[in-house]
């Protein structure tokens, strides 16, 4: 029969066998890099006493004077070097030292001095490397075992030549020992670190089972996925309100559409009353007055469209819940599609005039008149399109400029407004890129369709001109139309006010203005009213696009 758990025992002793694994795991890890580092440290030493022990002798110039001595015999005498000076020499600095040995070679590799007196005489067991005039630190075996050994050569005290070498070893069996030593006092350290370990284990598991009210760590997180599939699982912002007004919960997208503090700060706003915690002004006198609606919110450079619902349920008022939607990218794609479709138009229109053109050459073709079809078509080739001909866009030379002015100027020619480019124009450089053509066209088009609605609103002639100017990467642009100007108070560039009323609300009117202030402020750049006009003229919008022309024109 399968029994039930009691809650929180099953809790505590996965925490607690997590716990042991990580710090057992922890603690294994640190001994074995601390006792690495420890042996590493006492080879380093002894390489360095080793070191230093050599060449202090090979320096003597007692040993240096003896060495060449013997460098210069044919034969060397066996039994007084047993007895001899050099043998004390090098027995009392090893004594001393606590070296494992110390041997002096002449330059042939015969030992002159050797802890074994028997060996005297004898070709060294290993490599002499200082008889060729360097230094050398090593781990050997020879005569007498395993050791660390220094190698120094001996340089004669009058030539400077190389006559001899000083080799000092230290024994691998003391350092080992001196290693365990370590290891001891490193181990029980270790033992220490895990009782302490356990003791803070169960103090925290008994601290987390009274936070947690005995829960199972599975019912935990089902309640922790249950809110972030809620809150973080749709790319809207989402803010809930309580009945009494406070700010119960909102989504990391809420945060950052508005601009709010993070969690982690002291300022952020669940737990505050919408009033205070620094919500849209726009959005709270929605929330006040309960409006149904959608809000539009204009927040940095973003755009918001924020939908407030009522929770009720069995009756009770539970609150409110508020849906954040950024429609920025929308919009500005929107805008920059409208430039798109005016090329179009205008390429669809220049097909036909082409075709009509093909037609009449075609014609003058089949009756034999050739002579006049060239004509018409040297004609053609100077004059250029007959559609919409814009006055002074021979000024520009940039593709995309020309062409996209080419065709609101077919646009206009529809409307019965004549488009034409200011003679003061001087546009040096071209256009950087594709992209930055794309921002230009959407602010220079927007801005022209709002120019095309206001000329409209005045009696015939009706006319629209364009001012380019140039200043390094920087681009200036001015558009003045023959329309009565600005007539209102208000902002022209907030969300809600018109510019005009022959062409509706299509081309941006109350969306289009912010939507390309917010598009050249993105870049460093501006848009403004230069002139609002009057009666007797019309209005003139001005923008600043900085970064949008090539350096190199």
């Amino acid at each position: 029969m399968r029994t039930t758990s009691v809650p929180g025992r099953h809790f505590a002793s996965r925490i607690m066998r997590l716990q042991f694994v990580v710090l057992g795991l922890l603690i294994v890890v640190v001994t074995a890099v601390t006792i690495a580092v420890r042996y590493d440290q006492v080879f380093e030493r002894a390489e360095v006493a080793s070191m230093g022990i050599a060449r202090s002798i090979a320096a003597d110039p007692q040993v240096r004077a003896q060495v060449a001595q013997q460098a210069q015999l044919e034969q060397l005498d066996v039994a007084n070097l047993r007895t001899g000076a050099l043998q004390q020499l090098a027995e009392a600095i090893r004594e001393r030292n606590e070296a494992a040995f110390v041997v002096i070679t002449e330059d042939r590799g015969l030992r002159l001095t050797h802890p074994n007196v028997q060996e005297i005489g004898q070709v060294v067991s290993t490599d002499p490397i200082a008889l060729t005039g360097v230094e050398d630190l090593s781990r050997e075996h020879g005569t007498l075992g395993e050791s660390v050994r220094a190698k120094v050569p001996v340089y004669a005290p009058d030539s400077g030549q190389v006559v001899g070498e000083v080799s000092v070893g230290m024994a691998t069996e003391s350092l080992t020992g001196a290693l365990l030593a370590s290891i001891g006092w490193i181990t029980l350290f270790a033992l220490l670190a895990t009782a302490l370990a356990i003791g803070a284990g169960r103090a925290t598991v008994r601290r987390l089972k009274r936070q947690t009210l005995g829960l199972e760590p599975a019912e935990i997180a089902q309640l922790v996925r249950d809110q972030q599939a809620v809150l973080y699982g749709v790319t809207d912002g989402v803010i809930g309100l309580g009945s009494d007004g406070v700010i119960t919960v909102r989504n990391k997208a809420a945060r950052q559409m508005l601009g709010l503090p993070h969690r982690t700060e002291l300022a952020d706003v669940v737990g505050r009353h919408y009033g205070a915690a620094g919500l849209h002004e726009r959005l709270v006198k929605a929330i006040d007055e309960r409006e149904r609606t959608p809000v539009r919110l204009e927040i940095a450079e973003s755009s918001l469209i924020a939908r407030i619902t009522d929770v009720v349920r069995d009756g009770v008022d539970l609150g409110q819940v508020i849906l954040l939607r950024d429609v920025t990218t929308i919009e500005a794609l929107g805008t920059k599609l409208d430039a798109v479709q005016d090329m179009a138009d205008a390429l669809r229109a220049q097909r036909h005039e082409f075709a009509n053109r093909m037609h009449a050459v075609l014609g003058l073709l089949d009756l034999g008149r050739s002579e006049r079809a060239r004509d018409y078509l040297r004609e053609l080739t100077n004059s250029g399109p007959a559609i919409a001909p814009v006055q002074g866009l021979e000024q520009i030379s940039d593709p995309y400029l020309s062409a996209f002015i080419s065709a609101k100027g077919i646009r206009a020619h529809e409307l019965g407004i004549e488009l034409r480019i200011s003679a003061e124009s001087i546009l040096y450089a071209p256009i950087a890129s594709a992209h930055d053509a794309q921002d230009v066209t959407a602010v220079l088009g927007n801005m022209l369709d709002n120019a095309f609605t206001a000329s409209l609103d005045t009696e015939p002639p009706h006319w629209v001109e364009v001012d380019l100017l140039s200043e390094g990467s920087t681009l200036h642009l001015a558009v003045a139309d023959s329309g009565l100007g600005i007539t209102t108070d208000q902002d022209i560039f907030a969300p809600t006010v018109t510019t005009g009323s022959q062409m509706g609300a299509a081309h941006g009117q109350g969306v289009g203005l912010p939507l390309i202030r917010r598009l050249a402020r993105t870049r460093g750049g501006e848009v403004w009213v230069a002139d609002a006009g009057g009666q007797q003229s019309g209005a003139v919008i001005a923008a600043r696009l900085p970064s949008v022309l090539s350096e190199e024109g």
